[in-house]
């Protein structure tokens, strides 16, 4: 936890650009927020971490602007001062939009990893030095991202990996998969235990509860 107090708002941009001369600020409606080079924006998270008091990465996501926009992509970072309770936004373009990139800040939070594995997975953001940059939602060998513009809301058929859950899909009554679901719960008066939704189905939970035979 970060004993430094947070710049000012007013102050942050005249705090990057010293060091960042590139720096501008851009449009917000709630937090402070500014446009850096992309190659800039692991130094300058660092500033704000070590020097600024923006001791938390709250959020690694990214924006694509639409199919024509050049650039198409950003990514988008958000930390927080655990001790004067504010925000700050930075902002980089991706330089190339059939290929974007940006640099892997897991090596100043840890917690960027999962952030940067989804922004990767649904925005196919490549994040460079990424320890274990793979999908964290789709499965590997997913051929789309599905928060791009160009994805379809009713998504893109594609053939399921898994056999058992492909042919699942194929039945007129879809058991939930690994017994999540759909969920019941009593009514009436009864504990706070007791009331806790289960699946219909448990069968799973009692075989796997079994001791294996040997």
């Amino acid at each position: 936890m970060s004993s430094l107090a947070a710049a000012p708002a007013t102050d942050l941009l005249a705090v990057l650009q010293a060091r960042f001369p590139a720096a501008v600020a851009r449009p917000s409606v709630d937090h402070p927020a500014f446009n850096l080079p992309m190659a800039e924006v692991p130094a300058a998270l660092l500033l704000l971490r070590d020097e600024h008091g923006y001791d938390l990465l709250i959020d690694v996501t990214a924006v694509d602007w639409d199919v024509e926009a050049r650039p198409r992509f950003s990514v988008v970072w958000h930390l927080l001062s655990s001790t004067a309770h504010g925000y700050v936004r930075l902002v980089a373009d991706c330089v190339s939009d059939a290929e974007p990139t940006a640099p892997s800040v897991v090596s100043l939070w840890a917690g960027a990893n999962w952030h940067e594995r989804e922004t990767f997975d649904l925005m196919g953001i490549q994040f460079t030095d990424h320890p274990d940059l793979r999908r964290i939602l789709m499965w590997d060998g997913y051929p789309f991202h599905p928060l791009r513009k160009d994805f379809p809301l009713a998504g893109i058929e594609t053939p399921l990996p898994d056999l058992e859950v492909a042919d699942l899909t194929k039945a007129s009554v879809l058991p939930a998969p690994m017994m999540g679901g759909p969920f019941v719960a009593s009514s009436g008066e009864m504990n706070l235990t007791e009331a806790e939704p289960r699946a219909k189905d448990e069968s799973w939970n009692e075989r796997s509860a079994k001791p294996a035979v040997l």
